[in-house]
């Protein structure tokens, strides 16, 4: 049997005494940190009682949220109820096209353009790259817009499928350019190829002088009846985010519960949402936004229900919302997933609405004419004329060539429609359709 050379080996050898020196001393430091650790926390510094064990108590407290950092987080830049009023109001525009829709992007822009605003164009991936090109090149070689450089084109190129997460991906996308770009506006609207306005934009500025900077305009309603297993149940997958070519939903056979942690809520998928609001769904400090973000990926039409979810279900924010889309929309009886496309026929319609937006419309439809020439006063290429035109109109001549003080407004016939409009939707009997009032 082989034996072990070393007969101390296993064992601590005491004859080299070197390191007990180093360990006292070691144990010495630390005794006498943990003990003025002990007498600092728990003695006055000015000689008074002694603090109880209270004093690092979370549980004893009123309100421990200052021990978090995220109590610094919580509450909106602008909480509601707290009116913003500096200076006249900006808005934040992304206007929406798919193949086809460059001519009639370039007509909606020109007709909701004013130098104060911002804009953002986004065309998806099924339109061809020579119709983003021409779109680009109408902004680029304009001279108010190279001027003032309010106008921008998106340069990636999204796909949007309207049933599926991925409007909801383009349009936070497009809000976080936004952010980034500009500090000075108010509230953002998204439209679409298919939208146009009932008013000029002095109209909608000076009427929005008069509003709270926090209110959100959202049509929603709690998700109930048909709606739960129709919308709320299904479980889609959204083909945008996985190929490059747009196609319909996929429908899976499974089915969901409804969520406990928050309720859902859904509307119309055009809104008018405050800088602060969308602060807080792109940096969502308390989780909310991200969570419903991935719940609403395989939901049903979840661009009628993301913002809506969302904004009821946060405390800073469910208190600021005004159940209204600011678009007159014309629906067929029952309702169906599209809206009728608007003719000369609403025009009546459309008018006594009071709304500030119209939805859908053809291309070049003969009524987009009539709303340039009787409520715009728009000329064919033209912007829609604002206090900000100075520009001689002799000769047929273009007054927005010249570019005067963009925070003088003239109002026009518009700003009595809209103030009706606003005095309706500011009502008590209309925000108790809120959701604050729903939950």
């Amino acid at each position: 049997m082989r034996k072990n050379g070393n007969s101390h080996s296993g064992r601590a050898s005491f004859s080299d005494r070197g390191w007990l020196l180093p360990f006292l001393a070691s144990l010495l430091v630390s005794v006498t940190l943990f003990l003025a650790t002990i007498l600092g926390i728990f003695s006055s510094p000015y000689g008074g009682d002694s603090l109880s064990f209270d004093f690092i108590s979370f549980s004893r407290r009123e309100d421990s949220s200052g021990y978090f950092v995220e109590s610094d987080l919580k509450m909106p830049l602008n909480p509601p109820g707290v009116s913003q009023l500096k200076g006249p109001p900006r808005l934040a525009y992304l206007i929406s096209g798919t193949k086809g829709d460059s001519q009639r992007m370039r007509r909606t822009l020109q007709a909701v353009y004013h130098p104060r605003n911002r804009y953002i164009l986004h065309m998806d991936l099924e339109a061809p790259p020579r119709e983003r090109i021409e779109l680009t090149m109408f902004v680029k070689n304009d001279p108010t817009f190279r001027e003032v450089e309010n106008v921008h084109v998106m340069a990636q190129a999204n796909l949007v499928t309207y049933k599926g997460p991925t409007m909801i991906a383009c349009t936070l996308q497009a809000v976080a350019i936004l952010l980034k770009e500009s500090a000075n506006w108010d509230w953002f609207i998204n439209l679409s190829a298919s939208d146009y306005p009932l008013v000029t934009q002095d109209d909608l500025l000076h009427s929005l002088l008069h509003l709270p900077r926090d209110l959100n305009f959202i049509e929603h309603t709690r998700v109930v009846g048909w709606k739960v297993n129709q919308r709320a149940k299904p479980i889609i997958v959204d083909p945008g985010l996985y190929l490059s070519k747009k196609c319909d939903v996929f429908w899976t056979t499974a089915r969901r519960s409804l969520p406990t942690s928050f309720k859902l809520f859904t509307g119309s998928a055009w809104v008018m949402l405050t800088r602060s609001f969308l602060e807080y769904c792109i940096w969502g400090w308390d989780n909310l936004p991200r969570t419903l973000l991935m719940y609403y990926t395989n939901f049903v039409s979840s661009p009628e229900g993301y913002f809506h979810t969302v904004i009821c279900n946060s405390d800073g924010f469910r208190n600021s919302t005004v159940s209204h889309d600011l678009h007159y929309i014309a629906w067929d009886s029952p309702p169906k997933q599209h809206p009728l496309i608007l003719s000369i026929k609403n025009f009546d319609e459309m008018v006594k609405s009071g709304a500030p937006f119209a939805r859908k419309f053809e291309k070049d439809d003969p009524v987009l004419d009539k709303i340039d020439r009787e409520l715009l006063g728009r000329s064919v290429g033209r912007f829609a004329p604002g206090a900000w035109c100075v520009g001689s109109s002799d000769d047929g001549s273009d007054p927005c060539s010249s570019r005067g003080d963009d925070t003088v407004f003239r109002p026009g016939p518009g700003t009595e429609r809209l103030r009706e409009l606003f005095q309706k939707v500011m009502s008590e009997e209309f925000r108790s359709k809120s959701c604050s009032a729903q939950r």
